[in-house]
C-alpha cells in the first residue's frame, strides 16, 4: 500500500512538474479545440512606467507586464499621455519570449540655462563629457559629465584669448581633441596652439609648424584604442572591419560600432546558429561601399543608417547615453532614433544654433540657444530636459 501511494505521489509530481514546465514554456490548453497549443510571451516594460500597451490597436494593459499570445504577427504600440509613442511590428513564435522596453520622451521638454556669458563657439569632447567654450575674452571648459547640472556652474578657464595676438575672429576657429581628451589644438586660419584642458594655459604653445605631426600621432593612438575595443568583437568582424571599414564611433558601452564602408563586403554570421528572440528589424549583411551601418556584437546584427540631414554625419549623429539610440540633428529639430534606424521621435523643435548639440551622461541634451536675439548678440548653453 505504501509503495502504491509513493508511486501515485511520484506520478502526480511528474504530471504537475510537466504542467508547470509546459506553462512556463508558453503552452496553453485550448478549451474549444480541446488540445494543447504553444504560445509566446511578450514581456513589456517602458521608461517611464505605466504606459499603455496596444496590440493590433486593442488596449491590453500597461507596462510593466507579460502578455501570453498565440504565435502570430502583431503590431505593438506603447503610448503615454504627454510623451512620444513607440511602435513595432513583431513576429511572435511559440515557446519564445520577446522583450520590449522602449524609452518614451516628453512632447514638451523643459529648457534650463547653463551659461550666461555669450558663447561664440562650443566644442564637445568625443565622449560628450566636457565642452570647450569660446566666449568673449576667454576659453573655458564646461563639465557636461556631471549627473546633475546646476544653473551657471563654475567654468574652468583654459586660456585668456588676449594671449592670441594674431587671432581677431573666433567664429571660424576649430578645436581638435587628443585621444585622452586632456589636450586640444585650437586652430585659426593662420595659427595653431596646443592647450591643456587641466589648467589655465598662461603660455600657449604655438604648434603651427608641427600640428600635422601631432595630428598623425593622435590618429595612431586613437587607432590603437579602437583596435583594443575591436578585439572584444568577433574575430571575423575584427578582421573585416580593420580592412574594409572606417570606424566612426563606438557606443558608450562599447557593444556596438557605427562605421562607414570603404568597400562592399559580405558580413558572415558571427554567431551561428543565430540567437533566438533578438531584434526583428530586417538587417543588411551585404554592405555597400561608402554607406553607414551600425553593428551589434551581442546579437550579431547589422543595420543600415539612413543619413538625410543637411549636416555631415560626424556632426549630426551621436550616440545616446544608453547605447540603444542615436541623437540626430536635423534641419530645425533634434530627434532620437532607435539604433536599428526605427522609431524616430522628435525631442526638440524650438530655436537652437545649428550644428551644435551634446547628449549628457544622464540622458539630457545640451544645445546653443539665443532666446532673445534682439537683446543678446550671442547664444548660451541650455539643457533640454527629455528625461
Amino acid at each position: 500500500m505504501k509503495i502504491l501511494l509513493k508511486l501515485m505521489f511520484f506520478v502526480l509530481f511528474v504530471i504537475v512538474l510537466a504542467i508547470v514546465i509546459g506553462y512556463a514554456r508558453g503552452y496553453r490548453f485550448d478549451i474549444e479545440k480541446k488540445s494543447l497549443k504553444s504560445t509566446g510571451i511578450i514581456s513589456l516594460t517602458s521608461n517611464p512606467k505605466a504606459a499603455k500597451i496596444f496590440i493590433n490597436g486593442e488596449l491590453k494593459g500597461v507596462t510593466d507586464t507579460n502578455l501570453t499570445l498565440p504565435p502570430e504577427n502583431y503590431f505593438v504600440e506603447i503610448k503615454k499621455e504627454g510623451y512620444t509613442s513607440w511602435n513595432k511590428q513583431i513576429n511572435l513564435k511559440g515557446e519564445l519570449v520577446i522583450n520590449i522596453d522602449p524609452v518614451l520622451f516628453p512632447v514638451n521638454p523643459s529648457l534650463s540655462p547653463l551659461t550666461n556669458l555669450g558663447v561664440i563657439k562650443a566644442f564637445p569632447t568625443d565622449d560628450g563629457d566636457k565642452i570647450v567654450i569660446i566666449a568673449s575674452g576667454s576659453a573655458y571648459l564646461f563639465d557636461a559629465g556631471k549627473k546633475t547640472l546646476p544653473f551657471f556652474q563654475p567654468l574652468n578657464k583654459i586660456v585668456d584669448l588676449s594671449l592670441f595676438l594674431n587671432i581677431s575672429d573666433y567664429t571660424n576657429v576649430k578645436v581638435s581633441f587628443s585621444p585622452n581628451q586632456k589636450e586640444i589644438i585650437l586652430e585659426s586660419e593662420k595659427n595653431s596652439y596646443l592647450l591643456s584642458l587641466e589648467e589655465n594655459n598662461l603660455s600657449p604653445l604655438d604648434v603651427t609648424m608641427s600640428k600635422e605631426s601631432l595630428f598623425q600621432a593622435w590618429k595612431i593612438e586613437k587607432d590603437k584604442n579602437n583596435a583594443k575595443i575591436l578585439e572584444t568583437f568577433p574575430k571575423e568582424f575584427d578582421k573585416i572591419a580593420s580592412a574594409s571599414f572606417e570606424i566612426i564611433s563606438f557606443s558608450p558601452n562599447e557593444t556596438k560600432i557605427l562605421y562607414r564602408t570603404k568597400e562592399s563586403v559580405k558580413l558572415p554570421l558571427m554567431i551561428n546558429p543565430p540567437l533566438i528572440s533578438t531584434n526583428q528589424t530586417p538587417e543588411e549583411r551585404n554592405v555597400i561601399e561608402n554607406k553607414i551601418y551600425v553593428y551589434d556584437r551581442k546579437e550579431d546584427k547589422n543595420f543600415p543608417i539612413l543619413v538625410t540631414s543637411h549636416q555631415p554625419l560626424f556632426t549630426n549623429l551621436k550616440w545616446y547615453f544608453d547605447s540603444r539610440h542615436f541623437v540626430v540633428e536635423e534641419k530645425n529639430k533634434i530627434s532620437i532614433v532607435d539604433y536599428d534606424n526605427t522609431n524616430k521621435q522628435t525631442i526638440y523643435s524650438g530655436p537652437f544654433e545649428s550644428s551644435f548639440f551634446n547628449p549628457t551622461i544622464d540622458g539630457k541634451i545640451i544645445v546653443l540657444i539665443n532666446l532673445n536675439s534682439q537683446v543678446n548678440e550671442l547664444p548660451d548653453l541650455y539643457l533640454v530636459g527629455i528625461r
